[in-house]
């Protein structure tokens, strides 16, 4: 009993204090700079939706919002199905082979992204990359592409070989089992490790801030920080910008949280 109450304290504890900041971000998307000051955690005396007029009138936020969706939905798509194909091909591996191969993968996620900026800037300025979005979804396949096929190994590990087994004695080829079996069944874990990849390319900024100078092919975080000045930050426009910004994860989430939370418990109970 006491143990319940005491997790449910600290829940009840924790959702209070991830509310406050979303409250004050979202109540301020509706005042103006000088009641966020004076009264930040209040509801705004008059709404209004100034900020927003502002915000989209200025055409500042749509161009960087449309760099955004097609490097976050490219950078995404491509990922799962190189991430799907090689952890499929790893699960299934039998030899000293497929172990060797999840460990270079798996490698890749000890190394810090942050070390191979020098590198990839070099890389990208030779090979003309730079201010482009197709440089951004390269660097993005690049870093998402180890914790992707973590992830999605584990559950392809988890599908019965027998299946499999009985695949390739009626005639199926790879293809065919990877196609029509394997990833219908992990489509849960699919949707789940989307999301995730998701919000990483979604909201990066070390890699726009590195590779992109053109105001044409600036992404979502890039456009943020300019609402934030030297001497003066319009707290009003960064709140109503980054509310703008949330909005295709929320709803992103709202339409596959079936799938997500699916995938984050499979394999959670074994028979």
């Amino acid at each position: 009993m006491l143990y319940k109450s005491t997790k449910n304290f600290l829940l009840t504890a924790f959702a209070f204090i991830v509310l406050i900041p979303c409250s004050i971000v979202v109540l301020g998307t509706f005042k103006t700079d000088a009641e966020i000051y004076s009264t930040p955690l209040a509801l705004p005396k008059n709404w209004t939706l100034d900020n927003f007029r502002t915000l989209f009138d200025s055409g500042g936020l749509i161009t960087p919002f449309k760099n955004s969706v097609i490097v976050a939905v490219f950078s995404v798509f491509i990922t799962l199905i190189l991430a799907s194909m090689a952890a499929y091909a790893i699960a299934r591996s039998i030899t000293i082979s497929g172990k060797v191969l999840f460990f270079l993968f798996t490698l890749g996620l000890a190394i810090p992204g942050q070390v191979n900026i020098i590198p990839i800037y070099v890389l990208f300025v030779k090979l003309n990359l730079n201010n482009s979005l197709t440089g951004l979804v390269l660097v993005n396949i690049a870093l998402t592409l180890p914790i992707s096929i973590f992830i999605l190994s584990a559950f392809f590990k988890d599908l019965s070989r027998e299946m499999f087994e009985a695949a390739s004695i009626d005639g199926a080829g790879h293809w065919r089992i990877f196609r029509s079996i394997a990833l219908p069944l992990c489509r849960p874990a699919m949707g789940a490790t989307g999301i995730f990849l998701f919000v990483i390319c979604w909201n990066d900024l070390l890699y726009p801030l590195m590779l992109i100078s053109e105001l044409s092919k600036k992404t979502l975080p890039l456009i943020l920080i300019d609402y934030r000045g030297e001497y003066f930050s319009s707290f009003s426009m960064l709140f109503t910008a980054i509310f703008v910004a949330s909005i295709p994860m929320v709803v992103m989430y709202l339409f596959f949280q079936k799938s997500f939370i699916a995938g984050i418990t499979a394999g959670a109970v074994k028979g």
